[in-house]
């Protein structure tokens, strides 16, 4: 028996094995069909089921209903036929029906029971009586009647009820009807208006305007709502003084844009005149423009008074940025309403409340952050607007702050409505404060007053608030942090509807802060004054030297051309130091203040500034180019000591025989010379694309960038998530002159203190490579003007071997020859020149000579060919250059002195050359003032303009980089293509060698 038990449960758990893997394979065989299916399903709406059909909500089909079942009117479930009582319902569609016998054919309003009718049956089957009476199914207790009652509501002076909307109970009438009547009834010669029985009028318009202005379309339309309520809730408010009728009213005339006009009785017409009939009702909180029972919606028309109201009396509430009594906070706080004004709540702005603009929280509260200039914008749908706002909201906006007794108080912020019409005038449009009009209440969207016919249907018109823009103002000289009352300046647009999922509307959110910038402005044309006096100055002073440089006494259009140029130099400067100084200024005190005294100037106030940089930038890039060009046309030549070690001797063409001639020189060695030369005429004292690459560094990588926002924030870094103030197009500036600046002064420094010091001079290198090769270099800049290299060899020759010139190295190391300066036992090799008219003159002639090979054939000689004449004025400028220098000309010969220190900090020489030329020592190798080196301050000044006005042109520093190392490298390229030609025509080097 155990045997055959334990053999039953094996079978038993066999079968339940074996049914369960059946059902796990067929599980399996589905749904690999409906896998291979798809799936799909049939889409089907609420609307498409048939009348006797509803729509699952979970199958999202339509469903049959029961037997005696029909559809309800939500679509979503059935209800029972008409005669047809609900005996069974488990929620949704699950019910049960039975037919009513034949004399109770009418159902209970709640479905349930059965039960005769007295006066017939309505088209649900349910009970129906008489206006003004009342169904009564059940006694008090609940017990259900044999026959429904239908009672009369008792409208006598004993009762004055009538039956509710519903029919199901008597309700006391509208106290107007009583008032006017003496009954439920409102009949001649009362009047009914929106609900209310009104007896006499009274001195009320008869003639009222319901129509909705339309200022953007230029057009008015009718309106339902105006038409159905204008008129009732006027006279409510009029009469009775009734608090909803009176806040409606004055819904009214804000969604006509608080439009007055002494013609016509629109909304704000008729608030006006019941305004002006509360006269001698008492104000609320001592504000003459708020009258018991009314809305505050207008601050008075009085001309001149919105300066008044916005700029004499100070918010009593103090802001400041850090410290104990950090106060960066704007509580705005709004009373609202919804459009038959009733009171909805207090609510804060933040969160979005009037932006419409969808973002996060953080961002959306950002706005409130004092000193913080907001800007949001975006495009919404017009069905999303219909969608969200079905009807509007009205807000009354306040201010809350703390007053020194710690106590909370609200202060009023008065509006700026753009599409406020006066007299058919948009005078807030007007440029002159003292015209406008300044109003209280406002909303967002308005969906209601543009439907013309139904208040259900779709609207023609809707307006909606397209710019709001919150100003916060500082008032002068303020220490605490002290503001005038903020405004809100709001623009509103009528969009026709035509169809709402394609049209689409612009909107813009933005707080802006402003202040007096009047002294700035003052103290900036004190300094450009002053600055532009001096500047005048320093270029008269550079004319006169540069016309004692030329030798010319005369005031002639050259020279006042180059006294334009020089105050273009000197002028551009002055910008500069202007608008350096104004944007260190602004950023220093704006982001480092505590009590805030200061605030950014506005975009608009920054155009002087933008002016002021483009100035610079022009005149700056005037300068430049006259550099530049003063460089590429020099004369220059090159004075080879090197003399002819002997003779050789060298065959005679045409002669067949041999003679003796000198040894030639060679001319690698002026190559050499002049090809170093050509390399340092673009050396800077710093390097341009580490300059750029680093600016760009800090302020893209490191963030200095974010010390221009528009914000009081002074760090580096911005979490990505919370709101980007936009950039102030100062602080921008001020951020990149600052860098700019530094980091070139760094590199300047860098430059001479270590890198000139202990690894390579260009400079001083390339007068030791005279020396080394027996060259001076005689440079004129101006007429009678120049340099002069000393570079004649103490060794007599430079053209030797290896081991020759090592052993004059050796030599000149140890002391045992001379010194290499002009003057014996110097080392002065580089020279200041003043040079007389008459070795001018003598220079031209052989100069004419020299580069005759560009002049016109018949000016060359026929005895010779055109080289082989440069080729002797070549040796006849070398011979006469460097017998000059030996003092050989008595008639030209020079002097030697130093010059005087005005002299030096003039940039002027006070003595003439009449019958001597003058040599000044010159120790700091002035000759440099001819290439790049000697101009850096120039260059760098330039470039840093140059990138800025590209970055406040495109707020975009990478490509202000960019297009600043491009054009350096442009402009390196001209001057030496330019200047490489001008050293080969001046010195009669070929082109070829120079690299």
């Amino acid at each position: 028996m155990e045997t055959r038990g334990g053999a039953w449960v094996v079978m038993a758990g066999w079968c339940v094995f074996s049914s369960g893997a059946v059902t796990a394979f067929l599980l399996w065989v589905l749904l690999r069909v409906s896998q291979a299916q798809g799936y799909f399903l049939p889409f089907r709406q609420p609307e498409t089921c048939d009348h006797n059909q509803y729509f699952d909500i979970s199958a999202l089909t339509c469903v049959q209903c029961g037997d005696n079942q029909q559809q309800d009117a939500q679509g979503t479930s059935c209800v029972c036929l008409p005669g047809f009582q609900m005996i069974s319902s488990n929620g949704g569609p699950d019910i049960i029906c039975k037919k009513c016998p034949d004399n109770m054919k009418g159902v209970t309003e709640d479905g349930w029971d059965c039960i005769s009718c007295p006066s017939g049956l309505t088209a649900e089957g349910k009970c129906h009586c008489p206006t003004g009476h009342i169904l009564v199914e059940r006694n008090v207790n609940g017990t259900l009647l044999p026959q429904a009652n239908c009672e009369l509501c008792d409208d006598t002076e004993n009762s004055f009820t009538k039956a509710n909307a519903l029919e199901n109970r008597c309700i006391r009438c509208e106290p107007t009807f009583i008032n006017a009547s003496r009954s439920c009834a409102c009949s001649e010669p009362n009047i009914l208006t929106g609900g209310l029985c009104i007896s006499n009028k009274g001195s009320f318009p008869s003639h009222l305007l319901s129509t909705a202005r339309l200022g953007e379309l230029g057009m008015s339309s009718a309106s339902e709502w105006f038409a159905k309520y204008l008129q009732s809730t006027a006279i409510a408010c009029w009469m009775y003084a009734n608090l909803t009728s009176c806040q409606a009213l004055g819904n009214m005339c804000v969604m006509n844009m608080n439009s007055l006009d002494t013609v016509t009785f629109d909304a704000c017409r008729l608030f006006q005149l019941v305004f002006e009939k509360t006269a001698g009702l008492s104000t609320v909180h001592s504000i003459s423009f708020w009258r018991q029972n009314l809305p505050w919606l207008f601050y008075g028309e009085q001309a001149g008074l919105a300066p008044q109201i916005l700029s004499t009396a100070p918010l009593p509430a103090n802001f400041s940025f850090t410290g104990q009594n950090q106060n960066t906070k704007l509580k705005f706080v709004a009373a609202s309403y919804d459009i038959r004004g009733y009171f909805l709540k207090w609510q804060t702005l933040e969160g979005g409340v009037l932006q419409l603009c969808p973002d996060t929280e953080t961002r959306l509260n950002a706005a409130y952050s004092f000193g913080t200039t907001y800007q949001q914008s975006c495009e919404i749908s017009i069905s999303k607007i219909l969608a969200d706002f079905p009807t509007p909201v009205f807000y009354d906006i306040y201010l809350e702050y703390t007053d020194k007794n710690q106590h909370q108080n609200i202060w009023a912020v008065p509006v700026l409505n753009l599409n406020l019409q006066h007299n058919k005038l948009f005078v807030n449009q007007d440029s002159d404060p003292s015209k406008w009009i300044l109003t209280r209440r406002i909303f967002l969207v308005d969906a209601i007053s543009g439907q013309e016919n139904d208040l259900g249907s779709q609207p023609r018109v809707i307006r909606i608030a397209t710019q709001i823009s919150l100003s916060i103002s500082l008032v002068p000289n303020t220490k605490n942090g002290n503001i005038y009352p903020p405004l809100i300046t709001i623009a509103y647009n009528d969009i026709d509807i035509k169809d709402p999922k394609s049209q689409s509307v612009k909107v813009s959110f933005s707080v802006k802060y402003e202040m007096n910038q009047g002294e700035a402005f003052v103290q900036t044309n004190i300094a450009l004054g002053v600055l532009g006096g001096l500047a005048i100055l320093s270029s008269l002073l550079k004319t006169a030297g540069w016309k004692r440089r030329i030798g010319s006494p005369m005031i002639d259009l050259q020279t006042v051309m180059k006294f334009l140029l020089y105050y273009a130099g000197d002028l551009a400067n002055v910008f500069f130091i202007i608008t350096v100084g104004t944007g260190l200024y602004w950023i220093i005190f704006f982001k480092a203040q505590k009590s805030v005294s200061v605030l950014l100037p506005m975009p608009v106030q920054e155009e002087r500034f933008v002016t002021y940089v483009g100035c610079a930038f022009a005149l700056k890039a005037l300068q430049f180019l006259h550099k530049i060009i003063s460089q590429i046309t020099i004369d220059i030549f090159f004075i080879d000591w090197e003399r002819p070690k002997g003779k050789v001797l060298k065959a005679v063409e045409g002669e067949g025989g041999v003679r003796s001639a000198t040894v030639p020189v060679s001319i690698w060695r002026t190559y050499f010379v002049a090809n170093e030369w050509n390399e340092i005429q673009t050396v800077r004292k710093i390097n341009p694309l580490f300059q750029v690459l680093t600016v760009l560094f800090f302020l893209e990588v490191v963030g200095f960038k974010n010390l221009a926002l528009m914000d009081s924030s002074s760090s580096l870094s911005r979490n990505p998530s919370s709101y980007i103030a936009p950039y102030s197009r100062i602080l921008r500036y001020a951020v990149t002159t600052a860098l700019w600046l530094v980091i070139g002064i760094i590199q300047i420094v860098f430059f001479a203190a270590f890198y000139e010091r202990f690894v390579e001079d260009k400079i001083r290198q390339f007068v030791d490579l005279c020396s080394m090769s027996n060259i001076s270099v005689f440079l004129l800049s101006h007429k009678c003007f120049g340099y002069y290299i000393h570079g004649r060899s103490v060794h007599g020759h430079a053209d030797t071997n290896m081991e020759e010139m090592n052993m004059n190295l050796k030599r000149e190391a140890e002391n045992l020859c001379s010194q290499r300066g002009l003057v014996p036992n110097t080392d002065n090799q580089t020279f200041q020149i003043a040079v007389s008219g008459q070795m001018r003159q003598h220079y031209d002639r052989i100069h004419e000579t020299l580069t005759r090979k560009n002049g016109p054939a018949r000016l060359l000689s026929s005895s010779a060919s055109t080289f082989e004449q440069s080729i002797k004025a070549y040796h006849a400028m070398n011979k006469f250059l460097g017998s000059f220098i030996d003092h050989v000309h008595k008639e030209m010969d020079y002097f030697i002195k130093d010059k005087l220190l005005l002299e030096r900090v003039l940039g002027m020489e006070f003595m003439e050359p009449m019958e001597k030329s003058i040599f000044y020592n010159d120790e700091s190798y002035s000759f440099s003032s001819m290439l790049y080196y000697g101009n850096e301050a120039t260059l760098l000044i330039f470039d840093l303009l140059f990138f800025c006005v590209v970055d406040l042109a495109c707020q975009n520093f990478i490509l202000a980089a960019f297009l600043t190392y491009l054009q350096q490298e442009i402009f390196r390229f001209i001057r030496n293509t330019v200047g490489q030609k001008n050293l080969a025509t001046k010195t009669l080097v070929d082109q070829r060698f120079l690299i």
